[in-house]
């Protein structure tokens, strides 16, 4: 039997991702999550073969940094990211921090249930808009990498380390013990990057953190 688990902030996704999994015999949905802190907690007690994570939660980054958590765990699941927003950003972050998958929401019962027997074996799943998308993400990733690396010289080398933190997935409470800085300090460095390097939020200042090479 597989054991899967879920997050989502909409128990109408939630309701509907029961109902597709409900029709596998050899799929047992073991956990559900309306956040990535409640995620982290349902893989560690729960220990599924596999989890289902939507990146935007309540917070823009919420789903990448549950990601990062749960890939720490000891026995961590194998992950796809389930998502309405195929945005490549988002798709370089979650594989970059271990995802072993990008689905969008409006994928097929089938085809999901088919995606979650394949991670369970070990495999890695891509929404075949994604895919096909990816091989021109990553020419512009390698374009990118020169700018990226240009602003990040810009900044101070303490602005630095807290944008390569923030690319880790870090929040500022453990940016601030990271860097022995309070929690105060850690959010006037985030606001004073974000307005310098013209970022809108942390998933866009975790980006430049991973194309600026301060993130492997």
């Amino acid at each position: 039997m597989i054991k899967v688990m879920f997050a989502d902030d909409e128990e109408l996704v939630r309701s509907g991702l029961r109902a597709m999994m409900s029709v596998a015999p050899d799929i047992e949905v073991v956990g559900e999550a309306v956040d990535g802190r409640s995620a982290v907690e349902t893989a560690r007690r729960y220990q599924p073969d596999v989890a289902l994570l939507d990146i935007k939660m309540r917070a823009p980054d919420d789903g990448i940094r549950a990601l990062r958590a749960i890939q720490a765990l000891p026995a961590p699941p194998r992950v796809a990211m389930l998502t309405t927003f195929d945005v490549d950003s988002y798709v370089s972050l979650a594989l970059s921090f271990g995802a072993n998958g990008f689905l969008l929401k409006d994928i097929e019962p089938a085809v999901l249930v088919r995606a979650v027997r394949d991670l369970a074996r070990g495999g890695a799943v891509l929404d075949p808009s994604v895919a096909a998308r990816m091989v021109n993400a990553h020419r512009d990733e390698q374009r990118a990498a020169a700018p990226a690396r240009k602003l990040l010289a810009s900044l101070s080398e303490r602005e630095r380390e807290v944008v390569g933190l923030i690319g880790q997935g870090l929040s500022n409470a453990e940016i601030g013990g990271s860097l022995h800085l309070s929690e105060a300090t850690v959010k006037g460095y985030v606001s004073a990057v974000l307005s310098k390097i013209g970022a809108a939020n942390r998933v866009q200042a975790a980006l430049l953190a991973y194309r600026g090479g301060l993130v492997e």
